[in-house]
């Protein structure tokens, strides 16, 4: 069935203290949402995040990002005072979020909240720790030491306590039983507030997209947990990490520096860690998006201690039998696959075999070719067809630096000979809603032809990324009516009811 919807991240989201939360400003946006007939709202990652601010280099794949627990709700339950909540330094701009800033607000105010409630007597909460329990006490656990330590690398702790199975780290289980029990309770409340909003979500008849980064980040409670599962040394040293080759776009390639999986481990034991991963993922989200999905049929391995990507080599991955094991044991997965870039026969065969949907982006279609596997008229249905993705330049951005070559050649395949770039970006997005694609998934700064002062990530830097937000009426209710619109015209329209 033909379908469309928006690209947002949840910390994108117009809402008090700092960063878009699990507020009264997301049901806003959902109503919005549900107003222009979409069908989809996708977001990236809501795991923890660390050094970096990135969502794909989280501290737990299973965790959620205590970022988004919404602190107006926590103060009409007593457990904080609006006044407490203003009295924090959330940063001064509305468009974007401050992280320095609400890492050291938030964490304290939730600590507050912690020593208010009353979890003796929150059946609740010990039903969730049950519930949860095979990885929720290692995460806690995990960030407990590494507060005690000091905020340090795990694999920069004594040698007693990289060990998760040695005695010191069973006495760190006892000694630090409060603090434990507070990184549980953030994740509780995570829990609670994020399966309300889910609810909502279906209720109007939209679906979560979700993000699932292939990978696990080094200082993870996965890597520290379940050490067997990756390629480490004796020493809890990576033997080697993961990237991307040099190509046209780097000439030293991209060292992302994440372990690798021990596939045969893995194998030996049925697959059990990605089993729970993707259960916990569906538990979530409606659809998972897995990034870097050719990393399953091959996976770039560079040597440990690599300034850069460029002595790297390839080794082959589990393939299909992950995804059959996976599908025999989980009756609702249903997986995009993030199959951009450059592609191998064996790939596109396993993509091909999977049945799931690929990948298609606008912006990687109008180049000197003129033949590129992007340009719409090439897709087949089962794809997701977007004008660009959170690693991508704004659509206007975009526009304005292309060379005169490939914005003429833009320009003459959406016919658009306007000089307003805004049209360039409308016509574009007609495109993308035109298209075969049984989904159409278009960035929220693309609908408000936003520059790249807008743009979410540039991928292989430090320090500018993740932080743009959407400000109060930004969208606007002509907007909407354009959007559903473009929905209604190209068979991708739901009304709710």
């Amino acid at each position: 069935m033909r379908a469309s919807g928006v690209l947002l991240p949840v910390s994108s989201i117009p809402s008090e203290y700092g960063i878009g939360c699990f507020s009264k400003e997301a049901y806003d946006f959902v109503d919005q949402l549900a107003e222009a007939g979409q069908q989809y709202w996708q977001i990236l990652p809501l795991g923890p995040t660390g050094y970096g601010d990135s969502p794909y280099q989280s501290c737990s794949t299973f965790a959620g990002n205590p970022y988004f627990i919404d602190l107006k709700e926590l103060t009409e339950k007593g457990l904080l005072t609006g006044e407490e909540c203003e009295a924090c330094d959330w940063g001064e701009n509305f468009s974007y979020v401050d992280y320095e800033k609400i890492y050291k607000s938030r964490s304290a105010l939730l600590r507050r909240a912690y020593k208010r409630a009353d979890l003796k007597n929150e059946s609740q909460y010990e039903e969730f720790v049950k519930r949860q329990g095979h990885w929720l006490l290692d995460y806690g656990l995990f960030m407990a030491i590494k507060d005690q330590q000091g905020g340090k690398s795990w694999m920069n702790w004594p040698k007693e306590l990289q060990n998760h199975k040695s005695e010191a780290v069973e006495n760190a289980r006892r000694e630090l039983k409060e603090e434990i029990e507070f990184y549980c309770y953030q994740q509780y409340l995570f829990s609670c507030q994020w399966t309300r909003l889910k609810e909502y979500v279906n209720q109007k008849g939209v679906r979560i997209i979700g993000d699932v980064p292939i990978y696990v980040a080094p200082d993870s409670a996965d890597a520290w947990a379940r050490p067997e599962l990756f390629q480490f040394d004796e020493e809890y040293c990576p033997k080697a990490v993961a990237g991307c080759p040099p190509d046209a776009f780097s000439a030293t390639g991209q060292l992302w520096g994440n372990p690798l999986y021990d596939w045969k481990k893995h194998r030996e034991e049925g697959y059990l860690w990605w089993t729970r991963r993707m259960l916990r993922c569906m538990e979530l989200y409606d659809i998972v998006r897995i990034d870097h999905f050719r990393g399953f049929d091959e996976y770039y391995s560079i040597p440990f201690g690599e300034k850069t990507a460029e002595n790297g080599h390839w080794e082959k991955g589990p393939g299909l039998e992950l995804f059959h094991i996976l599908n025999s044991r989980i009756q609702s997965l249903e997986v995009i696959a993030e199959d951009l870039g450059f592609l191998t026969e064996s790939v596109l065969e396993m993509v091909k075999q999977s049945g799931f949907p690929g990948m298609k982006v606008l912006q990687f279609a109008f180049d000197e070719s003129e033949s590129s596997c992007y340009l719409p008229y090439k897709y087949e249905k089962n794809c997701v067809v977007y004008t660009g993705t959170h690693d991508n330049e704004t659509t206007r951005g975009w526009l304005e630096g292309l060379n005169e070559h490939d914005s003429r050649f833009v320009r003459s395949y959406i016919d658009c000979e306007d000089k307003d770039l805004n049209t360039c970006v409308w016509g574009l997005i007609r495109a993308a809603h035109a298209s075969v694609a049984d989904l159409c998934i278009i960035p929220l700064q693309d609908y408000l032809c936003l520059g790249n002062e807008a743009r979410m990530n540039v991928p292989s830097t430090l320090g500018n990324n993740w932080k743009w937000r959407l400000r109060r009426g930004q969208l606007t209710d002509q907007i909407l009516k354009r959007m559903r619109a473009l929905s209604v015209l190209y068979g991708r329209f739901y009304e709710e009811g």
